[in-house]
């Protein structure tokens, strides 16, 4: 009786750790957090202080142009001083993921493939982004522009994959489900 229970035990661990991840509701979760966030953070900036920025002005347009120049300031450095090596290491990461996923179907590296590559995206296009705020030294109105129209193609891009991340984990749940196996 008492093995049972350990069997039990495991299997209830098992299911709780499915490296199954489109029938996995915890993958579907991290996927809605990751891209909330990441399009209410803007260049790391929480885009609240854009709009208070707007709305109130004065020490609020202050504050955002500070927090936009020590920002900008860290991703450029990072950009500058480690940028072909972590292209480098990234561009690896996803050569793997990609193969392992969908050469060799591993489900899990698929997964994790389809929320890496549009977030390495982002991140080339808050890079972009910085370089452009920096070269321009924008402020006010044009800075708060440049942030929206930042968030916006986050967004964008956001909508675009969860989308094919859907209809890729529809396909991969149907197939698990009716081939036999």
């Amino acid at each position: 009786m008492h093995r049972g229970n350990a069997l039990d035990l495991m299997q209830t661990i098992h299911d709780l750790i499915d490296f199954r991840s489109f029938s996995n509701l915890w993958y579907w979760i991290a996927l809605a957090a990751i891209w909330s966030t990441a399009s209410h953070r803007v260049l790391g900036i929480p885009f609240d202080m854009v709009m208070r920025a707007r709305r109130l002005g004065g020490a609020a347009e202050q504050d955002l142009q500070d927090i936009v120049r020590v920002h900008v300031a860290r991703i450029l450095y990072i950009g500058r001083e480690a940028g072909v090596i972590l292209m480098a290491m990234l561009s690896f990461a996803l050569t793997s993921l990609a193969l392992l996923g969908f050469i060799y179907r591993v489900e899990f590296c698929q997964a994790v493939f389809l929320i890496a590559l549009p977030l390495s995206i982002v991140a080339l296009l808050s890079l972009t982004t910085a370089a452009r705020i920096e070269e321009r030294d924008e402020q006010g109105e044009a800075l708060r522009r440049r942030l929206s129209m930042h968030r916006i193609m986050v967004q964008a891009i956001g909508i675009v994959s969860i989308l094919i991340t859907a209809f890729w984990g529809m396909l991969q749940n149907m197939n698990v489900s009716i081939l036999p196996g």
